[in-house]
């Protein structure tokens, strides 16, 4: 018998998304194992990154010849049994490639060759005590014994003046040790204490629930500014005290600051911090404190839920509902139903937290699948914001055209005069949404896609899609007209609006412009914090999470933006949006405030976020989705296909109809609409159609589709890119 390895290789070509067996030689029997990163030859080339996925004994293969396994670049496996698990679960649901799964777990540094980096550092030998060498060397041995393994040579030298001749004596005299330290790039900052604060009866109840039911799966939801954050706590307090490990994501790498803040205020050093705006090298560090076990309490966005976590215990989803938890780049995975495959293969514990859950997910917990924890009131039984609606329509019959009611004026003024602190929100970044000439109508668009261009105070219009930038025109390109105008508003827009009302606030932007180099985030958050603003303007960036104890009015530009966008999730996003932006006021002391501006008053995701009535909402929004068939009813299948030749990509399009018709006739129960073109016509030079396939989506019926949209691809078409989504987020 000889012994064989499965081997994925890291290549993205579709073709060789499959195993390839290679033979293991005498030198390396003992050796390999499952989950190792190995390199082989594969067609031309001599060495090619791969992963072993599977062992095989076997008697020799001599149907056609075996390679053989040539190197394996690092012992230990990066990959476990579980993680195996996982990618097979990830390849199966979301109709991935084995490498895209895989990648989840590695840190690009690694593949890239990054490995620790180490400095040698100074430190005191408790063993050679001489008191003669003390007092002889003491101005250097003092100032060595406060800093003990902080510093290496060239650092005492320059840091601290002192002699490069008297510190390499006292390493002769062995009084002094040089030490290899590894040295960390990314979260060594320490944190004030965070101490444990009283819990109320309902958090008391919550815990007490998480601690003791049988369930591995529960939803907190708990209002805004009900004390989640306090249970989240406990529950990872409760992990780490019985040796495991615990998980926290967050949506928004913006909410990240704070959670550290507490986190590591409450836990100490043992905290690894995991976002996408890390470096590769800060990347590999993290991943690294962490497969060692350094690291115990992990804090990031979704990706750090393939963190090599030991002996997990528990994982969070701070405010469940959001979009961003939902990747879009392949595998196209969402964070909650990963997190809960996790659940059942490492028996561990599953927090979903939000004060307005995503109506699946209540809907689950209503059904009793998962278990539903409440707390209806905020702590200290302060009450929620004063929430009040304004129709821009009045205000424009009554002559008033700027972007802010009279209401939301008045209400400024008067937080500014008292020193409380004001979020404005509008989830619109830039000065204007788009460019037109008011002679002829032209509208400046970008010429990658079917999108117009978003004009910025620096004078540039920018595609928000692409990336693409022009300076604007001064005349119409169509008629040679001067009259070109800026219509709509972005953040940027109200930055400059509000600072001509109001010149002397202090005002902050947390928006994708101003957040782009690293650690922005952390500072616009700490800025504000400390009072060093009157006034926050943001994106959906602020809308949830944030905890600020001064500020006392919340100001929504544009309410009922979301609603206008073509997706059956419109209407429960603008309930979201509006009841998590709200819930930033008054949670220190002081009444809160909420003005909403709308031109659309009526629509009963307005009404009911008004009462914050949940529950409402969610009989209404049930309801039309059991009309309309969509989640949680049904399932859906969205076939994205793009080319930049659109004359071959609409001919695909009616042969992939006719062959999909083939699988879905066969099946009651499932319904397909199109091909039609997308919302978004045109994006980075490819025009994109789309199909939806909408039902009781088997993962075999999921499975079928994918075969046959890539086998017509490959037999037809070569320049067609083919994208599936299941359940996806948007529609467009």
């Amino acid at each position: 018998m000889k012994l064989y390895a499965e081997v994925i290789i890291n290549s993205d070509a579709l073709d060789i998304d499959k195993p390839f067996t290679y033979e293991i030689t005498e030198e390396f029997i003992g050796l390999v194992k499952v989950g190792q990163w190995i390199k082989v030859p594969f067609g031309t080339r001599t060495s090619v990154d791969g992963f072993i996925i599977k062992l095989i004994e076997r008697e020799e293969i001599k149907e056609f010849q075996i390679k053989k396994i040539k190197k394996i670049e690092i012992l230990d496996p990066i990959l476990t049994e579980d993680d195996l698990k996982i990618v097979n679960y990830l390849k199966d649901n979301y109709l991935c490639k084995y490498i895209d799964a895989i990648r989840l777990f590695i840190p690009q540094g690694i593949l890239k060759g990054i490995k620790n980096k180490h400095k040698m550092i100074i430190t005191i030998n408790r063993e050679k005590y001489d008191v003669n060498i003390y007092e002889r060397y003491k101005d250097v041995i003092s100032i060595i014994e406060k800093n003990d393994g902080k510093f290496t040579k060239s650092e005492l030298v320059r840091n601290f003046s002192l002699s490069l001749y008297k510190i390499n004596k006292l390493i002769k005299e062995k009084y002094l040790k040089v030490e290899e330290e590894t040295v960390y790039r990314y979260n060594i900052k320490e944190y004030n204490t965070y101490s444990e604060k009283f819990l109320n009866l309902e958090q008391q109840n919550a815990i007490k629930t998480i601690r003791e039911s049988k369930n591995r799966v529960f939803l907190l939801k708990g209002v805004t500014g009900s004390g989640k954050t306090e249970v989240y706590m406990n529950a990872v307090s409760d992990a780490l005290k019985t040796g495991k490990s615990a998980i926290i994501l967050v949506p928004e790498i913006s909410l990240t600051p704070q959670m550290i803040e507490r986190f590591k205020g409450r836990f100490g050093k043992e905290v690894a911090v995991f976002h996408s705006k890390l470096s590769d090298g800060e990347r590999y560090d993290e991943w690294y404190r962490v497969k060692e076990g350094k690291a115990r309490l992990i804090i990031g966005a979704r990706s750090a839920l393939f963190l090599p976590a030991k002996n997990l215990g528990i994982i969070i989803l701070d405010e469940e509902h959001e979009n961003t938890y939902k990747s879009e780049q392949n595998p196209k995975y969402h964070a909650r139903e990963v997190a809960e495959f996790i659940s059942q293969i490492r028996d561990c514990k599953v927090i979903l937290g939000s004060a307005t859950p995503a109506i699946e997910t209540y809907y689950r917990a209503l059904s009793g699948e998962i278990e539903l924890i409440e707390l209806k009131n905020r702590v200290y039984n302060k009450a929620m914001p004063k929430m009040e609606i304004i129709d821009m329509r009045e205000e424009l019959n009554s002559g008033n055209i700027s972007m802010f009611s009279r209401k939301l004026m008045h209400e400024i003024k008067e937080k500014l005069r008292k020193k409380e602190q004001i979020i404005l929100f509008l989830n619109r970044r830039g000065f204007s949404t788009f460019v037109s000439c008011r002679s002829c109508g032209y509208v400046f668009k970008c010429p990658n896609c079917e999108i117009s261009l978003t004009y910025h105070k620096n004078g540039l219009l920018n595609c928000h899609y692409c990336g693409y930038t022009k300076r604007q025109e001064k005349l119409c390109p169509k008629c040679k007209s001067k009259y070109v105008k800026h219509f709509g508003a972005g953040t940027e827009r109200v930055e400059e609006e509000i600072k001509k009302y109001f010149a002397n606030a202090k005002i902050l932007r947390m928006d994708v412009d101003t957040t782009r180099n690293k650690n922005s985030h952390e500072y616009i958050y700490n800025a504000f914090k400390k009072g060093e603003a009157d006034i926050l303007i943001g994106t959906q960036m602020v809308s949830k999470g944030l905890d600020f104890n001064n500020v006392t009015l919340v100001g929504i530009l544009a309410a009922d933006m979301s609603l206008n966008i073509p997706d059956y999730r419109s209407s429960e996003k603008t309930y979201q949006l509006i009841t998590q932006v709200s819930g930033r006021a008054g949670r220190g002391d002081k009444e809160g405030k909420v003005i909403v501006q709308t031109y659309n008053p009526e629509h009963y995701s307005i009404e009911y976020a008004k009462k914050y009535d949940y529950e409402g909402f969610y009989k209404e929004e049930f309801t039309m989705r059991g009309l309309m068939n969509y989640p949680p009813f049904a399932k859906i299948l969205l076939v994205n296909v793009s080319s930049k030749n659109e004359k071959i990509l609409i001919d695909f399009m009616k042969k992939l109809k006719v062959e999909l018709f083939k699988i879905t006739e066969k099946y009651l129960n499932i319904e397909m609409l199109g091909p039609v073109p997308c919302i978004i016509l045109k994006i980075k030079e490819n025009y994109r159609w789309q199909i939806l396939l909408k039902g009781d989506l088997s993962l075999e019926f999921c499975n079928k589709i994918k075969d046959r949209v890539y086998q017509l691809n490959k037999n037809v078409y070569n320049d067609i890119k083919i994208s599936l989504d299941v359940n996806p987020n948007s529609l467009s």
